[in-house]
């Protein structure tokens, strides 16, 4: 069986609210299924090749972090680009998530993005601050976690939203929407970390790329008794609150 190949973004400066705390989820997924797989991280200055690369993340950092890591793959930008029209699986989580995109504000500075969705985020305030409940077509059940964000990102042309908002504010706090979905790219301002609440986002990203790879068409299912209890506990919890905030 190959084995799948997972890229960790500069982890030392993007591991905001526990975000790397996904790759332990999908490790954890991976070995309860057999099927082999390496985490390779990158630091700044490493070099980089996508060729062998089956998933991308790229997760939040502050601003200060977010800008270093904007300003270091941008000299991948390329690569990064075919790796995402070739099908390649990337998921994103919050400053990751906005890097994506054309620019992004940093206070009334505006930083050039990658440029791989077509998306751009302004700024806003207040901060939107606090738990999120969303629904999306890439798992049966909700999507929980938690979001803090002064950007206010903006989908365009034929960018599909991740979700739709039922507590919390999303993308911008007015439209509705959470996060974004291109080809196999996955953008998202919830952290928490993702995963560990919603096996499903794990699952979809692991399937997606194993398709890719040729490793298998299904994923093996597992006991995810625990984990979507947790899910459950939290949404039945936020949604007492009432729709949206």
């Amino acid at each position: 069986m190959q084995t799948l190949r997972i890229v960790h973004m500069y982890p030392e400066l993007l591991n905001l609210y526990g975000d790397s705390g996904n790759m332990l989820v999908l490790a954890h997924r991976l070995k309860q299924r057999q099927i082999p797989f390496e985490i390779v991280e990158v630091h700044v200055g490493d070099s980089i090749s996508l060729s062998s690369a089956d998933i991308v993340f790229i997760g939040g950092g502050s601003d200060r972090e977010q800008k270093i890591v904007c300003s270091a793959l941008q000299t991948f930008r390329d690569e990064l680009a075919a790796y995402v029209e070739d099908g390649g699986v990337l998921a994103a989580v919050c400053g990751g998530y906005q890097l994506l995109g054309h620019y992004y504000l940093l206070d009334d500075e505006k930083i050039k993005g990658l440029s791989l969705v077509d998306l751009y985020t302004d700024r806003g305030t207040p901060r939107l601050i606090g738990n999120i409940a969303i629904k999306s077509s890439i798992c049966p059940h909700p999507i929980v976690g938690y979001e803090n964000h002064g950007g206010r990102t903006h989908l365009a042309g034929d960018i599909t939203p991740l979700g739709v908002v039922e507590y919390g504010h999303g993308n911008d706090g007015e439209t509705g929407y959470e996060g974004c979905l291109y080809k196999h790219v996955l953008g998202t301002y919830i952290h928490g970390p993702l995963f560990p609440k919603n096996p499903g986002v794990a699952d979809f990203l692991l399937r997606t790329a194993c398709v890719r790879r040729g490793i298998c068409q299904e994923l093996e299912p597992l006991d995810d008794t625990i984990e979507l209890q947790a899910n459950d506990f939290m949404y039945q919890r936020l949604m007492k609150h009432g729709v949206r905030e």
